[in-house]
Order: structure tokens, then sequence, then C-alpha cells
């Protein structure tokens, strides 16, 4: 036992484990929340669902959130200021759910805590955001799993058994689509009546974006401001280009060109039709589209294209393979999987790699390259040209 103990401050001195406790392989985690809104409420209850974790602590700019965490774990202790969370150093792992302007915000503090992070997606809001995440990270040990939740579903195992060339051949395109047909996406929210300066912390929640005065709009539909987010591209795009990126490895893109308009949402920014074109350096062409006018392809539609045959990946996850000799059948479709199992899936590999220090099926390196991608797309959409993007300066130009 002494030997063991020894051991593991070592370990801990050269920076091999996180500056907390060292966890054993049934040890239980103990877990703080940032941003505790609808999907930072949907990851933590994930977290609370897997074996040996403990919901510690939450902190929101907006007391309602708070009281909704503490309806499901009652003695959870509650932070308006998510810095007085990660000083409590008996906790293990953050989950960071915050809008997505915030997350460099949230993460960079997390990591210099020597917190583990199970960080949502998209990663980073613009290319700054993105390279100083990465720099808080470099020459730590710590375990940072992005929310791309297909990454840890059976699909990946079912994709990989036709990527080789008998099955695909030389692939040389990407085809995805996201389509829902509901109004704004399905995100328009009612603005509550407790939504005012008292229980929200408006300068905390605005961060580094353009300041304005107080509007309840703003925060309760950030979703439609370019100051927060990035529309459809950062909401959903990132998903799809993320499990080809970490299927394939594939790396940032050498152009990206985005088009579309806004037909149907009059009062969010983000277009709600669209169509990108991503230049891969690996000679293949990634396309995605989107709309919320239409459900024809579902939440999630893609065809990987070799000359030798085609991949499919419905919404439901399900994968088929369709060789070009004989396109009317398919070959060992695999079973749907609900988004619900996927991040459950996915949370309970973001922990076992917490226990066993190992990279999680959604490392920062996949996180990084498709909130790149994906920044690119947006920068392409409102400066109305092709953008490159520039690895020395880390730029978009």
């Amino acid at each position: 036992m002494k030997r063991t103990l020894r051991g593991s401050a070592i370990l801990v001195a050269d920076g091999l484990l996180p500056s907390g406790r060292v966890l054993g392989a049934n040890d239980r985690v103990r877990i703080g929340l940032i941003g505790a809104g609808d999907r930072g409420q949907e990851i933590f209850k994930s977290a609370l669902r897997c074996p040996n974790v403990e919901g510690a602590a939450v902190a929101d700019v907006y007391t309602r959130r708070l009281d909704e965490v503490k309806e499901f774990v009652p003695n959870i202790k509650t932070y308006r200021d998510f810095r007085s969370l990660l000083e409590d150093k008996a906790i293990d792992a953050v989950l960071i759910a915050t809008p997505q302007h915030q997350h460099a915000l949230n993460f960079v503090p997390a990591i210099q805590a020597g917190k583990d992070v199970y960080q949502e997606k998209t990663m980073a809001f613009n290319p700054d955001h993105a390279v100083r995440m990465k720099k808080a990270l470099e020459g730590t040990k710590q375990v940072v799993q992005i929310g791309i939740q297909s990454t840890s579903g059976p699909q990946v195992e079912a994709v990989r058994q036709y990527l080789n060339p008998t099955h695909m051949g030389v692939i040389s395109a990407i085809d995805t689509h996201h389509y829902r047909n509901e109004p704004y996406g399905g995100w328009k929210r009612p603005i509550p009546s407790d939504c005012d300066l008292q229980h929200v912390g408006w300068q905390e929640f605005q961060g580094e974006a353009a300041p304005h005065p107080w509007d309840p709009n703003r925060y309760v539909n950030w979703r439609f401001f370019w100051d927060y987010d990035g529309g459809n591209v950062f909401e959903n795009m990132v998903h799809q280009v993320g499990f080809w990126y970490k299927l394939l490895n594939l790396q940032i893109p050498q152009a990206v060109t985005m088009t579309g308009a806004n037909y149907l949402c009059p009062d969010m920014q983000p277009p709600d039709t669209m169509n990108v074109s991503m230049l891969q350096p690996e000679k293949i062409l990634f396309t995605w589209n989107s709309m919320f006018g239409n459900r024809h392809y579902g939440e999630g539609d893609d065809l990987l294209l070799g000359n030798k045959g085609t991949i499919h990946r419905d919404e439901n996850q399900c994968v088929s393979y369709l060789p070009e000799k004989n396109r009317k059948e398919a070959t060992h479709p695999s079973s749907p999987t609900s988004d619900t199992s996927l991040t459950d899936l996915h949370m309970q590999n973001f922990f076992d790699c917490v226990r066993s220090r190992r990279e999680p099926n959604c490392p920062f390196e996949i996180g990084f390259r498709s909130a790149i991608a994906c920044q690119m797309a947006v920068a392409s959409y409102r400066e109305g040209r092709t953008v490159h993007w520039d690895a020395e300066r880390n730029a978009i130009v």
C-alpha cells in the first residue's frame, strides 16, 4: 500500500494525473455542472445514471436553473459563479454545457483548476477561443471528452468494418443532411416571469461578446444571435463533421463555402436553410445541407461515397453498406440507437477514462478540428466568400 500511494504521489507531481485525489477503477467520481439549461440538465442526468458518480455542485447565472437541478439532486451545492465551483478540490470533473460563446471562458479555468472536462459541442466559438483552450490543455494530463456522442455508439464499429479498399475503393465524397420541419428549429422559448436582472447575471452571461442592454429574449433565445451561437452549423453540423473526422482522421478543411438564407425564422439571425461545402486536404469533398422547413432526410443522414461502395448512416444511427456492383442490396444494416442511449454511452466512456486516464472516444483534437471547420462555414456565410485556414497563424483567411 505504501508503494502504491508513493507511486500515485509521483504521478500527480509529474502531471500524469489530475491534481485532485487519485481515483481507482471503482472509485466514486464527484462531478460539477457548469451551465444548467435544458442540455446541461440532460447530460447531468445522464452522468448520474452512470455507476459510482456523485453530483456535487452546479453553477449557472440564472437562479431558476439552480432550483431546477435541486429538484432531482436535493443536496447539491449551487453557485451563481462557476469559479466558486472550481475551487472545490473534491470535485474530480466538470460538465460544461453553457452557450457556445462561454465554452472557452469555462474550459480554460476548469483545466487550470485540475478538473477533467466533458465539454459540450461546438467545442470553441471562434479560432481565438479554440487556441486558448488548446494552450490551456497542453502539458497537462487532463481527460477531455467533447460532446459528439455518436463517436461512442455502436455505429462506429458498424462503419469501420467497411472502411477498407475492398469495400469502399477510393473515397472522394461525404454527403450529409440535417432536416427539421419546425419553426426556429424547435428552439424558440417563452420568457419566464422571473427572467430579470434580480435572477440572471447578465454581465456574466455576455462574457466577451459585444455588450448589450439587458434583454431577456437575448438571454433565453441566445441561439438566435451571432453574438452567442453559430446557428445550426454549431448545433448539429458539428455532430456529423466530428463523427467522420474521427472515423477517417480528417484534418481541418483547406477551403469552406457556405450559402443560405433565413426564409422562415425572421427573429433569428443565423440562416434556416443552408448548404456547406468543405474541400478536405485528403481529396474528399464534404458537403452538409440543412433546413427547418422540411424533414425529408431527418435529423442526420450521411453518405460516405467510394468508387466500390457506399456507407449510409441514417438519423436513427442505422448503418448499411451498398456495394456498387449490386445497388439493390444493403449489406448488414445495424440496429437503431436513440440519442439518449448515445449520450449515456458517451458519458460512461468519459468516466471510464477519468478513472483509467485513457483517451476518450471524442478527444480534444477531434473537437478542435470539427470546431474550426464549423467556424469556417459560419465565416464564409457571414462574409459572403470562400474562406481558408491558415495553420501558421491559426486564423481563418
